[in-house]
């Protein structure tokens, strides 16, 4: 029923089933960058003519909107970034990196391993993985032995795997390591497509958002910083709209969010992430999740009527996305033939080789759902992957 709200769907033909990579866009997002290209096209917080205002106050009132839509306590705690993957950089690389130990999930996507490689750190040598179960489920035990063995350290988790959907506990997570005096920060890139996010609720330290996952527009995204930690480091990059004063001699910079924003920033994108935000709002989580977990279930009974398929984890403790492979095909091959009957789902190791390793795999075939889904894309998704596997077996 809302699929007349996205454009991408009155001209394409496609099954659209990459949600977890990114998600398609309503009519009022695409409307709101149009309208600030084409009426009120100029920088912010720097000129003072009529226009450069107007694009100051729509920016900020992004803010304002995801502020309230997460429930930060301030619009200081928010930063724009590019998205998930800038947000991790950036506290690696400053914050974090004065922390002795690193403690991220098995499930991390690349972006949250790859920046502590970085810094040096490897597997026992300041980076700590805890495990999973057998169902890819966070191994709470384990994770408390690290913490009892590396207090004050910097905890880095995923709260939901954009490989398998898997959704960790944070809330949890959260606590036990607050109970060690460790700090943590959250990858929230799967988070507000699907479930509402209180910070101040969570109590979590750092929460990093990508506005593309979440309706909005690409290249945009968010860090939440709690309040308590705004001066307690430097921004990684410094320059325009930065500073409060600069000489020869020295500069000054201005507080938070301004210092952590160099630059001319995606301003249209902004602009659109906060339209995203409001159109959720006006959908609601509510209809979201019911409609999210029908069509799942559809999903799942259907996938499972399938001859030799292989599932990597349960769908109790997952939201929207289903990974799987067929026994003796690949996956690349099912893909591509899916790609032909107009069929757009996600194979490979989805930025999360590591896990891929421990499970034996190279990859999997990756469904991942939207509210505008239903019952009509997974019976025509079911319709052509019966055909591929009869032209590949």
């Amino acid at each position: 029923m809302f699929k007349k709200d996205f454009p991408f769907f009155a001209n394409s033909q496609t099954v659209y089933l990459d949600n977890g990579a990114t998600t398609q866009k309503p009519k009022s997002v695409i409307n709101s960058q149009i309208e600030y290209y084409e009426k009120y096209c100029a920088n912010t917080h720097r000129s003072s003519f009529g226009d450069a205002n107007k694009a100051t106050t729509k920016y900020e009132e992004s803010r304002k909107i995801l502020k309230e839509f997460i429930n930060a306590s301030s619009k200081e705690e928010i930063i724009f970034t590019k998205g998930v993957t800038e947000s991790i950089n950036f506290i690696a690389s400053s914050y974090a990196k004065k922390f002795k130990t690193v403690i991220i999930s098995s499930l991390e996507h690349h972006s949250n391993i790859v920046p502590w490689h970085m810094q040096g750190r490897t597997l026992g040598a300041g980076l700590e993985v805890v495990n999973c179960d057998e169902n890819l489920g966070f191994d709470f035990a384990h994770f408390e032995e690290l913490l009892k063995n590396n207090p004050k350290s910097f905890v880095s988790v995923t709260h939901i795997s954009n490989a398998f959907g898997i959704i960790h506990d944070i809330r949890r997570i959260i606590e036990l390591a607050h109970k060690y005096e460790s700090v943590v920060l959250i990858d929230g890139a799967q988070s507000l497509t699907h479930t509402h996010i209180d910070v101040q609720v969570l109590d979590v330290d750092f929460f990093a958002i990508s506005g593309h996952k979440s309706f909005g527009p690409t290249g945009v995204g968010a860090l939440y910083i709690k309040e308590k930690y705004l001066e307690e480091f430097d921004p990684y990059q410094t320059g325009g709209a930065t500073i409060d004063k600069v000489d020869y001699a020295g500069s000054t910079l201005l507080p938070s969010p301004y210092k952590f924003e160099a630059g001319t920033q995606n301003i249209a994108g902004v602009i659109g992430f906060g339209e995203a935000l409001k159109f959720i709002s006006h959908v609601g989580y509510a209809n979201i999740k019911t409609i999210e977990k029908d069509v799942y279930q559809y999903l799942d009974l259907k996938l499972s009527e399938l001859p030799n398929i292989i599932f990597y984890n349960k769908i109790e403790n997952s939201i929207a996305s289903r990974s799987f492979n067929f026994k003796n095909i690949s996956h690349d091959d099912i893909g591509i033939l899916l790609d032909k009957m107009n069929i757009a789902v996600r194979v490979g190791h989805h930025c999360a080789q590591p896990i891929m390793n421990k499970l034996g795999i190279k990859g999997t075939i990756r469904v991942s759902l939207a509210f505008y889904n239903d019952y009509k894309d997974v019976d025509r998704l079911i319709e052509s992957l019966k055909k591929a596997l009869s032209m590949l077996e």
